[in-house]
């Protein structure tokens, strides 16, 4: 008995989100006049170059806390990979955040294993304070072409939710 029920908490939890924080969220996108402006990310991508986030003004960008062990983060990681390929040239962009406490040892063989094409930094804990904590993971923030968060989803959220928010935001007047 005491097993079903651990198994049924641990099929719930990998479909919903990995953490401490509440269940799967997916927000609408924001009106422009109630989005705030992105907190500054300021980290060094795995080639060891700063990712500053303030340098992706002018684009969109979808904004990706995660973690090597969380199961709802890599079902996401593949559409993450196919949005980088398929919205770049509209001036879009994926950054990966890796919570992982084990950084780039863990994050580097994931990369390649799995093929991510988008940058990827290290978070820490300081950022994830300054975009409200991250008590889930995934947590994904859309931010638009003038550097404010337009939606944020927490845990897996469908794809079809992504693809919907990215359509609406790349078409958005520049």
């Amino acid at each position: 008995m005491y097993r079903s029920i651990f198994l049924s908490a641990a099929l719930v939890a990998f479909l919903t989100g990995c953490g401490n924080g509440p269940e799967t969220v997916r927000a609408a996108v924001k009106p422009v006049s109630t989005r705030k402006t992105a907190p500054p990310v300021t980290l060094k991508d795995a080639d060891g170059k700063p990712l500053n986030l303030a340098d992706y003004k002018g684009k969109v960008v979808l904004l990706n806390f995660w973690a090597t062990w969380c199961g709802p983060c890599k079902i996401e990681i593949p559409w993450f990979i196919d949005f980088e390929k398929t919205y770049r040239d509209r001036g879009f962009a994926v950054v990966g955040v890796s919570m992982d406490d084990d950084g780039w040892a863990v994050v580097k063989p994931h990369m390649a294993k799995t093929g991510i094409n988008y940058r990827m930094v290290i978070g820490d804990e300081q950022t994830a304070v300054k975009y409200g904590g991250v008590d889930s993971l995934p947590s994904t923030f859309l931010i638009d072409r003038e550097g404010r968060i337009a939606a944020v989803h927490i845990g897996l959220v469908s794809k079809g939710d992504y693809v919907k928010d990215i359509e609406q935001l790349l078409g958005a007047a520049k």
